[in-house]
């Protein structure tokens, strides 16, 4: 039995013939609208993800393009067709059908235990869900990058050393050649600053250019900060050597210092 559900879910090429196979994943949205199209496709093949495997990370992903579609159709909605005069009352259908399913995700993922979801209902203002997030402190499930990040963020105005801590931890939790997250390389530069570590946020925004991610001009930061052009060329190879071991996975925090 398991071989040919299998071979049912895999037989699909397109989201119009999984929308024949099955309505209820395509019901009220505005199929067969050029507005919105891209969002509304990621929805559906979403929804079709939860219906294989319903975890609450699937459900997750499906609340996440849900605001999507909602964001592109909120615009869309506002728009007056020339022809067709009934897309708009389409589009506010399936906008308010939305809000709907994105209520009843919430509501379904109300009591999950998975990290970033709790991040997520403490970003929406469930404080008992902050609590939930910070009581994993130190705990295995908050050791991925974002994470550590998400933790950093409520430290930043509390405790900028434990702040800057979390970061660098963050960034030895990356494997090799994954993605950085732009936010932790610019926030070490910034708080570099403001702690009056000048080298050190020099290399961060070298980094942060190599990784095309400008903060600012790496001759102004030197400028600013009285550097040496014999500094400057340390912190050029250090530079080099830190984002080389980020993109290999091997980054340690002593190689700034």
């Amino acid at each position: 039995m398991s071989l040919l559900l299998t071979g049912c879910f895999e037989r699909h090429r397109t989201t119009d013939s999984l929308c024949e196979s099955y309505p209820e994943l395509c019901a009220q949205l505005n199929v067969n609208d050029g507005q919105c199209r891209i969002q509304r496709t990621g929805l559906i093949w979403q929804r079709y993800d939860v219906l294989k495997n319903p975890t609450d990370q699937e459900k997750f992903k499906e609340l996440e393009a849900t605001q999507k579609y909602i964001f592109c159709l909120e615009y869309a909605a506002r728009i007056e067709p020339t022809e067709l005069k009934d897309r708009k009352t389409i589009r506010m259908n399936a906008l308010y059908d939305s809000y709907n399913n994105l209520t009843r995700l919430n509501k379904e993922l109300s009591l999950s235990t998975d990290p970033e979801i709790i991040y997520y209902r403490w970003s929406q203002g469930d404080e008992q869900a902050k609590q939930q997030f910070l009581a994993l402190e130190g705990k295995k499930e908050l050791e991925t990058p974002d994470l550590q990040l998400a933790l950093a963020s409520y430290y930043i105005s509390k405790d900028k050393d434990k702040t800057y801590q979390l970061l660098h931890h963050a960034l030895s939790l990356y494997k090799k050649n994954e993605t950085v997250n732009q936010d932790i390389i610019k926030s070490l530069a910034t708080l570099s600053q403001q702690q009056k570590k000048l080298k050190e946020a020099y290399i961060w925004v070298l980094i942060a250019n190599d990784m095309n991610m400008p903060v600012a001009e790496a001759k102004n930061v030197a400028s600013l900060f009285l550097l040496t052009e014999d500094e400057q060329k340390v912190l050029n190879k250090k530079a080099v050597n830190i984002l080389d071991n980020l993109q290999n996975g091997n980054y340690e925090r002593k190689m700034i210092n």
